[in-house]
């Protein structure tokens, strides 16, 4: 019935102090039968993924189709973020802020060591050292995510860099790393069988955010699970980067081509499900130009020793919402994904051992095996993907991934874009007046609520710079933040800052623009607005463009969905403005004086 602290720091095959001991503190709390530190080699990859197809946690796709790639299946109650599970224990309340969850951390401690006391007992405890970003970088932040699910070490290899080399990076510098503590809270007693997904009907996901912690139980899924992501590399590197003066933000980056071989680099925020890996992995409808990207998800900025602002993407995989990526709509995903080492979560399966997912193919197949294991036609009232099933898939497979991406310290950024997803108000692009108003358009980004987070869908909610949920601290302060860093450098340096919206609607209710591959004409404009040559139109909200200045070469489009797609109606942004007051006074006290200005501005120029 497990080791002791002595035999668990005898095994240990790491010289580093602090590690060694929190390893063996670990081990005695969460009682687990053995301690296994993770090398992250092919080998272990694929001892893992035997082990887990034997236990009927993962399914091996057919070969063919998607090589070395594998099909899984949650409980049904683990499918998403957990949001309302979610916290943010600092040891002020107001350093948490309206937009989270708080608890005492004395308290919320002593409730996890209840929680994790004995719960990986029958498991395997796996250490995991993790670099997000380069090992090469000036500055290189490592983790450690100890975890009892050989599922999340399989997805965690897919989306960091891990193993034997961190870990010796780690014991060169006697780095600092994040310890991060992940049990699924399904302990296993002598003889007992266990399930395919071990999951807990109680679920926490808890950051301590002075002491850089992660700690995270019940839920073996996704960004709950894999605490390199949105735990680490969003809410705890949010509050590193408040403290040594960057930004960790929820963006893609993408790299440019123009026709004349001049290249801009532009990263862009969307809330989830709205559209951000078809834009990473935009497909342009346009001659000559040429896409590339770095990243889909998140985005570290600094400012380096010119004021440029450089982006690195920390992450080397992608984990994708599947329903919606499609041969049709990503072409450029499809390829990465059907060259294999992907892991699959709750798609379907296809007669032919592949996975499907509503929106992969044109065609939807006579006949599939739903993510909950049952016999599914098109006729059924139910899709046969869960709207949230996602897959994981290493960057490098990615055919148009740009050499940059590889550069430790990153790339310099021409533009940044906020977007969400509107019905109406909102235009398809509009350009700010400067930083300011550009940070105003992102503390005040909102869309319609999907599948992506447990909750009602197609609710409106605010999501500033598409960070609602993953803000480490106080919102005011995150938004002060960048208030803060951006005053302190040449303001023609900065990027230029534009709100795009591709799910306007026409009076009709229909898309007032195409989108997908069809967006790389928006960039294009974005890009000649930065060059000083694309004209636009000076609204209330900002600069839009006139009908003409978008390149519509080749696309079919009418007159009036492009008037619909770029419309500025004084009424309904009356409301809106209205809307963002309310939002406003949530803040309280910390909204920095910059944006109430900016309120009052929009609210003058529609007067």
């Amino acid at each position: 019935m497990g080791q002791t602290a002595q035999q668990v720091l005898s095994d240990a095959p790491t010289t580093h102090q602090r590690l060694r001991d929190w390893v063996a503190e670990v081990a005695q709390l969460t009682q687990p039968d053995r301690v296994y530190w993770v090398d992250g080699s092919e080998q272990e990859y694929a001892v893992l993924t035997d082990e887990l197809v034997a236990a009927g946690t993962l399914k091996r796709l057919n070969p063919e189709l998607f090589p070395n790639s594998f099909a899984a299946f949650s409980d049904p109650k683990d499918v998403a973020r957990v949001e309302e599970q979610t916290f943010i224990c600092s040891a002020k309340e107001g350093d948490a802020g309206f937009t989270n969850n708080w608890m005492e951390p004395s308290e919320m401690k002593t409730k996890l060591n209840d929680l994790f006391a004995g719960s990986m007992r029958g498991r395997t405890m796996y250490v995991i050292p993790f670099v997000m970003g380069h090992l090469e970088a000036k500055d290189p932040k490592f983790g450690v995510e100890i975890t009892d699910s050989a599922y999340v070490v399989a997805s965690m290899r897919i989306m960091a860099q891990i193993g034997t080399d961190v870990l010796r990076k780690i014991e060169e510098l006697d780095a600092f790393f994040v310890p991060a503590l992940h049990s699924v809270g399904a302990p296993l007693e002598p003889g007992e069988q266990d399930v395919p997904w071990p999951c807990n009907e109680e679920k926490w996901i808890v950051h301590f955010p002075e002491e850089r912690s992660i700690y995270s139980y019940g839920s073996g899924y996704g960004g709950n699970a894999l605490l390199g992501k949105k735990c680490y590399a969003l809410r705890i590197a949010s509050v590193m980067a408040r403290d040594e003066g960057w930004l960790a933000e929820h963006m893609l980056i993408l790299k440019l081509t123009s026709p004349e071989q001049k290249s801009y680099y532009l990263a862009a925020a969307f809330p989830s499900a709205c559209g951000k890996t078809n834009l990473a992995l935009l497909d342009p409808t346009i001659d000559g130009w040429k896409v590339e990207t770095l990243g889909d998800d998140i985005t570290w900025m600094r400012f380096d020793d010119e004021g440029r602002l450089r982006a690195v993407n920390p992450e080397a995989g992608l984990f994708g919402v599947a329903p919606g990526t499609g041969w049709d709509t990503n072409p450029n995903a499809m390829r990465a994904i059907s060259k294999g080492n992907s892991i699959f979560t709750n798609c379907a399966l296809t007669d032919d051992g592949g996975v499907w997912w509503e929106g992969m193919t044109h065609e939807t197949p006579a006949h599939l095996t739903d993510w909950q294991g049952n016999s599914w036609t098109p006729e059924m009232d139910h899709p046969a993907a869960h709207p949230n099933a996602r897959f994981c898939t290493p960057i490098n497979q990615i055919d148009m991934l740009a050499p940059e991406y590889h550069e430790p310290d990153g790339v310099p950024l021409s533009a940044i874009f906020f977007g969400g997803r509107r019905k109406t108000t909102i235009p398809l692009v509009t350009q700010s007046r400067d930083w300011s108003h550009g940070i105003f358009m992102g503390s005040t980004l909102s869309s319609e609520t999907t599948a992506a987070a447990a909750g009602e869908l197609g609710r409106l909610r605010r999501d500033p710079m598409a960070m609602l949920p993953f803000i480490g601290y106080d919102a005011g302060d995150y938004l002060k933040h960048w208030v803060k860093l951006s005053s302190a450098v040449d303001a023609e340096k900065l990027p230029k800052i534009f709100l795009v919206n591709w799910f306007r609607r026409t009076p009709d209710g229909g898309f007032a623009w195409p989108g997908f591959g069809d967006n790389s004409r928006v960039v294009k404009w974005a890009i000649e607005r930065i060059e000083g040559k694309a004209e636009a139109v000076d609204t209330p909200i900002g600069f839009v463009p006139t009908a003409d200045s978008l390149d519509l070469d080749g696309l079919e489009i009418s007159t009036e969905q492009v008037d619909a797609a770029l419309k500025v109606d004084a009424l309904e942004w009356a409301e809106e403005a209205e809307s963002i007051d309310e939002w406003y006074r949530r803040f309280g006290g910390s909204l920095p004086e910059e944006l109430l200005s900016e309120l009052e501005g929009l609210k003058s120029r529609l007067g």
